[in-house]
This record gives structure tokens, C-alpha cells and sequence, in this order.
């Protein structure tokens, strides 16, 4: 049976764009785009989880959470379930992990590959607007 994975990620709109971060090398589906984030361990809410990784990765914290969408998917090796929340970021975020980070439009998921996982809501937020 695949390992299952829970795992969290903000997503984080200024002036109009969202902040996104390159998988590094080495990782599962390294090179694509991800909302940032990342794995809830055992006995952590997701929220906590959250600000945990933000912290870790970005360098700043988060506020005012909303989960606003969650889904499953099955790769081959794992099957994760993905929480999507919407968030502010406190401060500057930095490459803490020496990740690439971007703040894109709307009209730039398009251009950028993201994981299979991510797949539905990149359309919902292209198509409706979360």
C-alpha cells in the first residue's frame, strides 16, 4: 500500500498575484511550481502545520487562514491529501530553503507546470476566483 502523505499549502495573493515556489532538486516532482507549504506531521493540526512550514520555508508568518479547498490524489510511490488555504503573509518571504519563488498572475499558471495534484484547483482559481 502507497504512503500517505497530508500536506498543507498556503495560497497567498498581493496586487493581484500569487506567490509560488520551485520543488527543488532531489524532491518529489522536483522542478514544478507549488503553493508553499508542505507536510503535517503526526499529532499537528493543519494549521499549525501551516505556519510551521511558512516559517521554515519563507522566513515569515501567516494570518488569518481560510480552508478553501481540499482534494486526494494518487501518484504511483504515495497518495497525498492536500489542504489549500487562503492566508496572508506576514512579512517579506524569502528562499529560505534555496527554492525559486515567484509572484504570478493569474494568467501565468498556464505557463508554469505544477503538479497533477494541483490540477483542479489552479482551474478554480482561473475560473472562479477563490
Amino acid at each position: 500500500m502507497p504512503e500517505r502523505l497530508v500536506v498543507v499549502a498556503v495560497i497567498a495573493e498581493r496586487d493581484g498575484r500569487f506567490l509560488v515556489a520551485r520543488r527543488l532538486q532531489g524532491t518529489h516532482l522536483a522542478g514544478c511550481w507549488e503553493f508553499p507549504g508542505g507536510k503535517v506531521h503526526d499529532g499537528e493540526t493543519n494549521e499549525a502545520a501551516l505556519e510551521r512550514e511558512i516559517d521554515e520555508e519563507l522566513g515569515c508568518t501567516v494570518a488569518a487562514l481560510t480552508r478553501v479547498f481540499r482534494t486526494a490524489h494518487d501518484y504511483p510511490e504515495r497518495t497525498v491529501e492536500l489542504n489549500f488555504f487562503r492566508g496572508t503573509l506576514v512579512g517579506a518571504p524569502e528562499a529560505r530553503l534555496g527554492q525559486e519563488l515567484r509572484w504570478i498572475r493569474r494568467e501565468e499558471f498556464a505557463s508554469l507546470e505544477f503538479p497533477p495534484a494541483d490540477a483542479e484547483l489552479i482551474d478554480q482559481l482561473l475560473h472562479y476566483r477563490l
